[in-house]
């Protein structure tokens, strides 16, 4: 399959969108500093998908130390475990354990380099579907800058995890339209949010992350609890 190929149906349903305003990720960010983790609420899981291929090598360690937010935040409003998974060169796709410490999944990360491959976000997301179906999964977040499998499988798996209650944060590196294109239907599909990547907004992703970890162990009630304008428009971005 060529660079960027979709299918035919799935290419003329899709259009690119404009990015997420500035607006709204200060809603969002403002509304992750009031996140509180209900009482009685278990750990929350979350896990966190990174595209490994050779065109993601200039953003890779930014991305290793982004995830250390997760935890930061989490510290503050309850357990957070997270899985690693990621896909490199020919058809390897790879998942870590589940762990709860930021250095155990740094040290998972800092021993991953970059290779030459097409996507494999199909894995990823029948991955996410298992873990799903074995045990309650709050969130998917996944790094990536491009798509290059059927779109009609792609946003079919996305949809079956918007059914088990899964919702993505996909989090684009670059500006590819095509993979703009797919990663918001994914996220649109799970009731999550499309959000973009890119080497000089590190300081603005490290409190994204952040602001999803805290989704995961905080949940929806956390928003509703609010009662505000930025909680009800984040509660209604999300479905």
């Amino acid at each position: 399959m060529k660079k960027n190929e979709v299918s035919r149906h799935g290419k003329s349903g899709l259009r690119a969108r404009a990015q997420s305003s500035r607006g709204e990720i200060d809603a969002f960010l403002q509304t992750a500093k009031h996140l509180a983790r209900p009482t009685g609420a278990a750990s929350g899981r979350l896990m966190f998908a990174l595209d490994a291929t050779m065109s993601r090598q200039p953003t890779w360690d930014m991305a290793c130390a982004l995830q250390g937010e997760m935890f930061s935040s989490a510290a503050a409003t309850g357990n957070l475990s997270v899985q690693l998974v990621y896909f490199r060169g020919q058809r390897e796709s790879r998942a870590s354990r589940w762990v709860d410490s930021a250095e155990s999944l740094r040290a998972v990360m800092e021993g991953i380099d970059c290779r030459g491959g097409l996507t494999q976000i199909v894995r990823v997301l029948s991955h996410a579907k298992k873990e799903a179906e074995k045990k309650d999964l709050a969130a998917l977040v996944y790094v990536g800058d491009s798509m290059e499998e059927n779109i009609d499988e792609v946003l079919g798996l996305a949809g079956e995890l918007g059914l088990l209650g899964v919702k993505a944060f996909v989090f684009h590196d670059g500006r590819d339209p095509v993979a703009e294109s797919a990663f918001r239907q994914i996220a649109q599909l799970t009731g999550g949010a499309y959000l973009p990547f890119d080497r000089n907004s590190a300081a603005q992703l490290k409190a994204l992350l952040a602001a999803v970890a805290a989704y995961a162990t905080g949940g929806r009630k956390a928003l509703e609890a609010m009662d505000s304008d930025t909680a009800r428009k984040l509660l209604a971005d999300m479905r």
